[in-house]
């Protein structure tokens, strides 16, 4: 079942200090690829088992051809590294990482370099624990990128594991747990419903812009003022990166006025309600009714702080983004379960499916670029729609 991770403890305890590294590895694991600047220099100086804070990190980084990099260049390369995985990835993976390492420890396994019956068996307990199909697929792309990122082999290609996956797809399936969607008439009425604060404007605003341009939660969070510009029949509107645009090319999506939803309207007594006239579009209130400030400080040589820079207005996060989705979908009488922050962006491709919009349209608006993904909401949109069995059943 390969190596054992007790076999590497040993071995390390018979070097001056290799004991208590391999403790603090092994404790501070949730650090796990926790800092751009040395997730690539963590991974590579593990022995045994995934790394831990980041103590005793060499300052030069080895190269495969035994050629070295200064620290500060290697610091760069690290950081770009990184950057070409999403925040949210990244995020996903360094708990995915802790899992594995921990699971590694209980049963004596090294995870890093990790064998292949060690990952088959990590992701089987996981099928059995109850997770997804693609809960555990990412938890195997984890262990992936960690050992890519280490330069170690990669022991996710190898058959065992192909073959303790392909299982599990068939066991657990693979079905996705769909969220309802916020069709425009339960928009609506969710939208009257919302009282007349300044949270509840902006809470307006962001159910209506997120309704009207089929945004992911986290395209919406990131807008800025100055991501919005004027048009005689709505708003244009500058998807600067999104989930299908890791490099940033930008996307820009139309919002018309509207008679119903009104997007445009509700997004500009928002920013007047608020006084935004730069920055980030939606930001959290406090309970007295105020925009909320957030000072930054700037670091300086020595570990100090140079004292106050202006006050950067901080974004409302994502999670605040479904919060407020299901927040006033219950208070409209719905059941907040069923929905969440990918409601929104599900109840404009359903809506526009029901009213007979046409695919490369509703594709213009949403960005998705797989048509097949776009047909199974119009298909589920239609499913009683001139059925086959309508005349006879």
């Amino acid at each position: 079942m390969g190596r054992k991770a007790d076999t590497g403890v040993s071995r390390q305890a018979g070097n001056t200090g290799g004991a208590s590294r391999q403790v603090g590895e092994m404790t501070a694991a949730t650090d796990i690829l926790s800092s751009a600047d040395d997730a690539a220099a963590k991974l590579a100086s593990a022995d045994g088992v995934f790394p831990g804070s980041g103590e005793n990190l060499p300052a030069e980084v080895s190269s495969g051809s035994g050629n070295n990099l200064p620290a500060d260049a290697a610091e760069i390369v690290r950081a770009y590294q990184r950057a070409s995985k999403a925040d949210a990835t990244v995020r996903a993976y360094r708990g995915d990482a802790v899992l594995f390492q921990s699971w590694c420890a209980r049963y004596g396994f090294r995870s890093l370099p990790a064998s292949p019956e060690a990952v088959a068996g990590f992701l089987v307990a996981e099928a059995e624990a109850g997770r997804s199909a693609s809960t555990i697929g990412r938890r195997c792309a984890a262990i992936r990128y960690a050992h890519k990122l280490a330069g170690q082999p990669d022991p996710t290609d190898d058959e065992a594991v192909r073959a303790a996956m392909r299982g599990i797809r068939r066991r657990v399936g693979v079905a996705p747990n769909r969220k309802a969607a916020a069709t425009a008439e339960i928009l609506a009425a969710a939208l009257m419903r919302i009282p007349d604060t300044l949270a509840g404007k902006r809470d307006r605003a962001l159910l209506a812009l997120g309704f009207a341009g089929a945004f992911r939660r986290s395209e919406l969070v990131a807008l800025d003022v100055a991501d919005l510009s004027e048009h005689a029949d709505g708003l244009r509107v500058i998807v600067r990166r999104s989930k299908t645009d890791q490099e940033g090319q930008g996307v820009e999506k139309a919002i018309p006025h509207g008679r119903f939803i009104r997007p445009v309207a509700l997004l500009r007594e928002w920013l007047d309600a608020a006084g935004i006239s730069e920055g980030p579009l939606f930001r959290p209130v406090s309970r007295s009714g105020r925009v909320r400030k957030v000072a930054q400080v700037a670091p300086v040589s020595g570990g100090g702080v140079s004292g106050q820079v202006a006050p950067k207005p901080p974004r409302l996060t994502t999670q605040a983004v479904s919060d407020i989705i299901k927040r006033h979908l219950e208070a409209a009488g719905l059941d907040p379960t069923l929905f969440g922050a990918h409601s929104l962006r599900a109840g404009f491709i359903t809506t526009a499916a029901e009213r007979g919009a046409d695919l490369a349209r509703i594709m213009d608006v949403s960005g998705h670029r797989d048509p097949r993904t776009v047909v199974g909401y119009i298909r589920r949109a239609n499913a009683f729609k001139d059925h086959a069995g309508g005349g006879f059943l």
